[in-house]
């Protein structure tokens, strides 16, 4: 949900759909910030003897505002390329495969690190990095976690990367929810449900043991500041960049007659985009979904107004009465969010809350903004900000973070008081979540970089 299958056309190209995006001060290099960017999402594990991989024919890239244009004055390009040892087998591996140059490992992709400065100068950081295996199984690749180590490398400019299959830490009750907005929780509070449940049900990560693609990539903080300053305070504007994701395609693809190979000309063509998660996909109308997708944040102002009169804030009073009377109330007055046109689109100013603010200006852009001056929680709370820690979405966003229930919190009315002191939200929206945390995904995390779990393996996980 935070961006799988968001809109109707991506929703047919996985490889290039831009599922989750987490940009956070790295809690093992606090110098740094460590963006991840998911792409191919839902894979099933056990899915051989074509597993899954990056697109060679996609253009993957990673964009950093740092002055507030909803402008990219740092993107890194990657770019895949796929090579297959034996061409007389079918399988992905012919033997074991314990290092990421053994000759039993049939199909390997490499890639390109390349950086693009605000001017659109290209510099070329890194030819042919190695991605890990797909998690086959036990018996094909004894040692999967050193395997994926060994993928991590680290640039001569000081960035570290990594590219390969992921566990996706992303938890979501896509089968409650998407069932007329029910969270299992409050099922027997729901305009329906309550004629179907006299209890409160256990929410179901529908996402738990399926795996991504992710890139990642670790950077010096002072590299992605708009000044270049190694020390910042919170209050700066220098502190806060703006992160965004995205994924091109050439126009045109020409397709080869008996089984020669495919052309691809022309410029490339964005399909794919993400930057807050749950934008496109609960707060972006069907209709103008995939147009969406295909623009720069800094073309967001078109879309502000389903920011400010959000559906869902209109349906919460609809699907559980009673309980969202005070939303309602607000909904009538027709007043623009302000709260959320915040959040979302330019970041919240300084003075809203004590020690904090993300603001990028008054341009209105979805980008995920993170304050860089804030240092990572020694304890991290999995309602963010919401939850009184300012090292949490929407400061960025942290794996953990559950970006669903601060969303539903937010859209209900719980942020109105930061813009608006004389609204009082109704008790439901502090209590409204869809009942998961981290803890139900089942693969964990790791406590360095990339952070993403050990990938669900084929052979443990056939269906």
């Amino acid at each position: 949900m935070s961006s799988h299958r968001e809109a109707p056309e991506i929703s047919k190209d996985p490889v290039a759909d831009s599922s989750d995006l987490y940009a956070f001060v790295s809690p093992d290099d606090p110098d740094t910030v460590t963006i991840i960017a998911n792409y191919v999402p839902l894979q099933i594990p056990a899915s051989g003897p074509n597993f899954f991989e990056f697109g060679d024919d996609v253009l993957y890239e990673i964009h950093i505002d740092a002055n507030g244009d909803a402008r990219p004055d740092i993107t890194y390009q990657f770019r895949f390329r796929t090579e297959l040892r034996n061409d007389k087998t079918f399988l992905y591996n012919t033997g074991q495969i314990k290092s990421l140059d053994d000759e039993n490992w049939n199909r390997r992709q490499f890639y390109s690190v390349t950086k693009v400065d605000a001017h659109g100068k290209s510099t070329v950081l890194a030819n042919k990095l190695q991605s890990p295996p797909c998690n086959v199984g036990k018996i094909s690749i004894p040692d999967y976690d050193k395997l994926a180590e060994d993928a991590v490398h680290k640039l001569k400019t000081g960035e570290k990367v990594f590219a390969g299959q992921r566990a996706d830490a992303f938890f979501v009750d896509l089968g409650a929810i998407f069932d007329l907005g029910t969270l299992r929780p409050f099922q027997d509070k729901h305009l329906v449900g309550s004629q179907l449940f006299n209890y409160a049900g256990k929410a179901v990560n529908a996402t738990d043991k399926t795996n991504v693609h992710s890139i990642a990539i670790q950077i010096p903080l002072h590299m992605v500041r708009r000044d270049g300053k190694k020390r910042v305070r919170a209050k700066d504007a220098g502190a806060v960049i703006g992160v965004w994701t995205s994924a091109s395609r050439r126009q045109v693809e020409v397709r080869g007659n008996k089984g020669d190979g495919d052309v691809v000309v022309g410029p490339q063509v964005q399909v794919s985009r993400l930057g807050n998660p749950l934008f496109n996909e609960v707060i972006v109308p069907m209709a103008e979904k995939d147009k969406w997708n295909s623009l720069p944040p800094s073309e967001d102002k078109r879309f502000a107004e389903f920011v400010a009169t959000p559906e869902l804030g209109a349906l919460l009073p609809v699907l559980y009465p009673g309980l969202f009377d005070k939303l309602a109330a607000l909904n009538k007055t027709k007043e623009p969010r302000a709260d959320l046109l915040a959040i979302l689109l330019t970041g919240i100013p300084d003075g809203l809350i004590d020690g904090f603010q993300n603001n990028t200006g008054a341009l209105q852009a979805d980008m995920l903004r993170l304050n860089t001056a804030i240092e990572p929680a020694a304890k991290e709370n999995k309602f963010g900000l919401l939850g009184g820690d300012l090292a949490g979405f929407p400061n960025g966003r942290r794996v953990a973070d559950d970006v669903v229930s601060i969303s539903l919190r937010a859209i209900a009315g719980v942020t109105v008081p930061l813009v608006n002191a004389d609204f009082e939200p109704d008790a439901a929206a502090a209590l409204v979540e869809q009942g998961l945390s981290i803890k139900d995904a089942s693969a964990g995390l790791l406590k360095k970089f990339p952070f993403l779990g050990t990938p669900f393996d084929g052979f443990g996980n056939p269906s």
